[in-house]
């Protein structure tokens, strides 16, 4: 199955966009978000792609300070692009109760991961990135197991624009760094397909 979008009128404003994305049915374990403007529904992601997200989560958890979580599938609001991502993790501070609840300004976001997945695989690679940087996300990974060139993990640093620079690529069986604060390695030999 692929993805499903439902395209927007050119007018509606951000708030207008928001609201229909709040209202939207969601099939039980699909992915609901915003790439530049349109609804995107997305169904639920292979087993491999939940094992690699684990095993990141896994590592995530054992750097990031107390008050911090790392979160699933949570919505990130980036207006600039017209977007609504709802990454596969992002790692955060804890914040306190307040409205709306459905999602988070990017500002919040830390390290944000995606894996990609065959209904989007283009907005994985290309439109989600690009908001990320967009919106001052520090660190965007990438894990890409459905790549044409064979299985890569990229990490997306140092936003500037749209863009983050310089990507820094391994393919699957090479570790990835992130950078301070984090100072992770992530085994990319530990992913199902490396």
């Amino acid at each position: 199955m692929s993805a499903l979008t439902v395209s927007q009128e050119p007018d509606r404003s951000w708030d207008d966009l928001v609201r229909f994305w709040e209202e939207t049915e969601r099939p039980e374990g699909s992915k609901v978000g915003i790439i530049e403007g349109i609804i995107t529904v997305s169904p639920a992601p292979a087993y491999r792609h939940h094992v690699i997200a684990a095993r990141i989560q896994r590592r995530l958890c054992s750097v990031i300070p107390e008050d911090w979580e790392v979160l699933q599938t949570s919505a990130i609001a980036v207006p600039s692009r017209l977007g609504m991502l709802v990454p596969d993790l992002v790692a955060a501070p804890v914040r306190e109760h307040t409205e709306p609840d459905t999602h988070d300004p990017a500002a919040l976001a830390g390290p944000v991961v995606e894996v990609t997945s065959k209904s989007n695989a283009r907005h994985d690679r290309v439109s989600k990135p690009a908001a990320c940087a967009a919106a001052g996300i520090p660190l965007c990974l990438l894990v890409d197991h459905r790549a044409p060139e064979g299985p890569t993990a990229t990490l997306h640093g140092e936003p500037k624009g749209d863009v983050h620079r310089p990507p820094s690529t391994a393919k699957f069986g090479e570790p990835v760094r992130l950078p301070a604060p984090f100072d992770l390695v992530i085994d990319t030999a530990e992913f199902p397909g490396s």
